[in-house]
């Protein structure tokens, strides 16, 4: 079975994590982005918290700035909670997509999907928004049925499915449970596609899992961080978005896709 291209998108976080921990301006995460674009990155997620714990504002308009040039010319993914700071920053950044997660402050990192069929009421006039300002929006949901219907009514047109129950359970040898968390992905992104999504997936992921996912055809794109950003301290971040890319065609080609 053949399958459209891959994407990767490369989220620089925790190199504005690393910064803020010392204060200044380095390392810099737009120079993280600019060399994961230059290594193979299809496009570049970031985060704007609430707390501004690793990316900051500047950061976020920077970003849009750098990957805007007629050069480079990559998608800025623009990961944020559905308040109206954040709609107000979106619509004023206007990346070419937002991501719609869940935030805690006392979490720290996101512990799970967003629960749209709880809040639909208060996310469609958001969705709407973004919508009518010619930005893609993608919710961030587990893969449940139930949920990712009620974003397809919401007029979402992409969801991310947060695979961070089956990677841990991948890493820690569960293997019951990692092949009933597989069995709900694999359901979640077929049902997805039939009602007319786009279909991501993120958290967790690592060379192993990301080759893994690629093979599904549903999912076209993967968003991945922390992993990379691990790795990039033993090889470096270009050597990390290599071997990522790598990993993801191997998985592609195992449903026909050749790059």
């Amino acid at each position: 079975m053949s399958a459209a291209a891959l994407r990767l998108g490369v989220n620089v976080d925790h190199v504005a994590t690393l910064r803020n921990a010392r204060g200044g301006l380095v390392p810099d995460p737009v120079r993280a982005a600019l060399l994961a674009i230059e290594s193979g990155a299809d496009g570049i997620t970031a985060h704007l918290r609430e707390d501004r714990r690793h990316i900051r504002d500047e950061d976020m308009a920077r970003l849009k700035r750098e990957l805007s040039r007629p050069e480079i010319g990559k998608p800025l993914n623009f990961e944020m909670a559905a308040t109206a700071e954040m709609l107000g920053i979106a619509l004023a950044t206007k990346p070419h997509a937002v991501c719609v997660v869940p935030e805690r402050r006392t979490e720290v990192t996101t512990e799970g999907g967003l629960d749209v069929v709880g809040q639909q009421v208060a996310l469609a006039p958001f969705v709407a928004r973004l919508n009518d300002a010619g930005i893609r929006v993608s919710l961030f949901i587990a893969a449940d049925p139930q949920q990712i219907e009620t974003a397809a009514r919401l007029k979402a047109p992409v969801i991310e499915i947060h695979v961070g129950a089956w990677c841990d359970a991948v890493i820690e040898g569960r293997t019951a449970q990692a092949g009933e968390e597989w069995h709900r992905i694999v359901t979640g992104a077929t049902l997805a596609q039939s009602l007319g999504l786009e279909v991501h997936a993120g958290h967790g992921l690592d060379y192993a899992t990301a080759e893994t996912i690629a093979a599904l055809p549903q999912i076209v794109e993967l968003n991945i961080g922390h992993f990379m950003m691990g790795e990039a301290i033993f090889v470096g971040l270009a050597e990390s978005v290599r071997t990522m890319r790598a990993a993801m065609d191997r998985g592609r080609s195992r449903i026909g896709y050749s790059a």
